[in-house]
């Protein structure tokens, strides 16, 4: 047998990396085939992070549902309704946004890595080693900030609720005490008062109420949702007066003025505390840069009456 010339090898070589590449491509692209159109024509846009990343994280989210990975229960969907997003994102597609964040986070630290070597003259290259650990920071650091945003997104959003909660009582109770029912109510809160979670939540009840769900279950679940004890206490006050014929006007009022004094309260608790979460950078900060403004020319008229 005669040996194979050096060209030769080259061309098979290129020929056998042209291949997988397409091989690669064919597979990737009969996978992405696989995945089904999602039907979003019930459900609200999601957060914008995700709108740019959206198909990727559908493709992830497909397959991580057929491994049997997703997280389907109801803790995770009690969760994303806590947070606004169960009509945005399903936990498996929130799983799948912080897959892929990790994914980028990896490689930006491990560029990051390599441009600072590169930065630095001299430097003797880096190992596998140190760019695996940049990869695992980079992972880590991809994974803990989703998890932030969304507690970030929970937190902001109940504090948004019970902000709003009193002036949409207001709407509420003026609607009802002249001579609208609560449905009507309920609406004219929407288009009069401000843009927020607790109008998107009152909206949400009304749009469950038109898709044929009652309205007593409607507020149950907003109240299921939301997990907030003002809430639940107005949902179970109207719920109590309409099912023994009670007038709803006194009734929102109360809960009106109820969740004002909370609301009060809470500010309250919040300037008194201020004092308290000052002390750690006033100790940290202000104090040694005093130390240093007056003990300064004191240290040095010592060292020079000494010399």
């Amino acid at each position: 047998m005669t040996p194979l010339s050096h060209s030769t090898l080259i061309f098979l070589l290129a020929l056998a990396i042209g291949l997988s590449v397409a091989l690669i491509g064919w597979l990737l692209g009969r996978s992405v085939a696989e995945v089904p159109t999602e039907n979003r024509d019930y459900k609200d846009a999601p957060p914008l992070a995700f709108r740019l990343a959206w198909w990727p994280i559908q493709w992830i989210s497909y397959y991580l549902a057929l491994l049997g990975i997703a997280p389907s229960d109801d803790k995770s969907w009690l969760r994303m309704r806590r947070a606004g997003l169960d009509y945005m994102l399903t936990p498996s597609q929130f799983l799948a946004g912080c897959l892929l964040c990790m994914s980028v986070t990896a490689v930006l630290f491990c560029w990051l890595l390599y441009a600072l070597m590169q930065a630095r003259v001299g430097s003797a290259p880096l190992s596998t080693v140190a760019y695996g650990e940049a990869a695992l920071s980079g992972m880590v650091f991809g994974w803990v900030m989703l998890r932030f945003w969304l507690h970030d997104r929970i937190a902001l959003r109940q504090r948004e609720i019970l902000k709003s909660l009193p002036f949409f009582l207001d709407i509420v109770t003026l609607c009802v005490e002249a001579g609208l029912n609560l449905q009507g109510a309920l609406s004219q809160s929407v288009d009069k008062g401000p843009p927020g979670a607790f109008r998107d939540e009152c909206q949400r009840v009304l749009r469950d109420v038109r898709a044929g769900k009652a309205r007593a279950e409607a507020l149950r679940a907003m109240a299921e949702r939301l997990r907030e004890p003002g809430i639940t206490s107005f949902v179970t006050s109207v719920i109590q007066a309409e099912s023994m014929g009670m007038n709803l006007g006194p009734v929102l009022r109360a809960q009106a003025d109820q969740r004002r004094t909370e609301r009060f309260q809470r500010a309250e608790k919040k300037a008194l505390e201020a004092p308290v979460k000052l002390l750690l950078p006033l100790i940290v900060f202000i104090f040694p840069c005093t130390f240093i403004v007056l003990f300064f020319p004191i240290a040095m008229q010592f060292l020079h009456a000494g010399s």
